[in-house]
């Protein structure tokens, strides 16, 4: 510890190798996490009929006009009621054969207002400013009759909305997760398991591996990990025992001329539409929530460039009720993507 120390007095820095100390700007934008005793919540407020505006511009068209669509995800509400409410308890989670919805398990209102404002819209985190997060708050907690239709909930006023909560008695803080007693937890955890010390696996089996095509698409590994410790990151701009391989922007023109033909440029295509998410909505073969990527390559057969726009813009109405949000994915691999779907989209 006294050399360490000594290093670090040396060269100026805390920790050698582990990049720099973060500015008050960045930490600010970082550190946006909400406390259930509402610590980290900042200023603002919003009512229910501009959350109604903001749901049904950004919101509605994965969770459905009135929180309770489960086409895209799972339902955000119903299955409360008033008598949840005066209690604190949803009497429905008792019930083995109900289904679940978000308000009826969520304690805390921090936890809803916290992660609709880091996470929503799926498209798009983190684009809702603070009104419009405590907007949509307040209209999804006007939908669970929590709040009136006239309602404008606010940091003044949010703890108070919180003793309203369906389900605010149905979590408990005593397992000495949390660091201090400002939650009333304890200190002894709620479990009391055993280390197993025998019969431990001695040979193991690699499951997943990183094919040669994706190696070095999100950049060199080796240079976004710590130079210090066991694991220092793979060279990924060149191939294990190979010379240097191309980046993703110069395979591009490869990949367009050749993925009719299929094969391990077809692969990259597909390899794409996993990164972006695209496969969550779309099968190559059968339809999920949207059309199959086949019955795409079918109705616009050399239209690359018109999928490209059509990928970076979404739609709705085409090929059925459930709408395709814009999507943010690089340019380079909307072309291939659309390239292959333009080519027939073979497997």
């Amino acid at each position: 510890m006294a050399g360490t120390s000594f290093v670090a007095a040396q060269s100026g820095v805390l920790y050698p190798g582990l990049g720099r100390t973060a500015t008050p700007k960045e930490v600010a934008a970082w550190d946006i996490d909400v406390r259930p005793d509402f610590k980290g919540l900042p200023v603002g407020s919003g009512s229910v009929s501009k959350g109604q505006d903001v749901w049904e511009g950004k919101c509605a068209q994965c969770h459905g006009v009135f929180g309770d669509s489960n086409e895209v995800f799972s339902p955000l509400i119903g299955g409360t009621t008033a008598d949840d409410i005066k209690t604190g308890r949803v009497a429905k989670l008792k019930d083995s054969t109900a289904g679940r919805t978000t308000i009826m398990k969520v304690a805390t209102l921090s936890t809803l207002w916290d992660y609709i404002h880091r996470a929503m819209p799926w498209t798009q985190p983190k684009s809702l400013s603070t009104d419009e997060v405590y907007s949509v708050t307040a209209f999804l907690l006007n939908l669970a009759g929590v709040v009136p239709d006239n309602f404008t909930l606010s940091d003044k006023n949010i703890a108070e909305v919180q003793a309203r909560m369906p389900n605010r008695n149905g979590m408990t803080t005593e397992h000495a997760l949390w660091p201090g007693n400002e939650f009333h937890g304890t200190k002894a955890p709620d479990v009391k398991n055993t280390a197993c010390m025998k019969d431990c696996a001695t040979e193991f089996t690699v499951t997943s591996f990183l094919p040669d095509f994706a190696r070095n698409a999100h950049g060199n590994l080796a240079q976004q990990n710590r130079t210090v410790g066991a694991q220092h990151g793979a060279d990924t701009t060149r191939p294990e025992n190979k010379g240097p391989v191309s980046s993703a922007a110069a395979l591009v023109p490869v990949v367009i001329a050749q993925t009719a033909a299929g094969g391990q440029d077809s692969k990259i295509a597909q390899a794409l539409t996993q990164k972006n998410s695209c496969a969550a909505c779309h099968a190559v073969d059968r339809k999920i929530l949207g059309p199959s990527f086949a019955d795409i390559a079918k109705k616009y057969p050399g239209q690359a460039d018109y999928l490209v726009g059509k990928i970076k813009s979404g739609g709705t109405g085409v090929w059925g009720p459930i709408p395709m949000p814009a999507q943010s994915l690089a340019d380079v691999d909307a072309k291939v993507i659309a390239s292959w779907l333009a080519a027939g989209a073979a497997k």
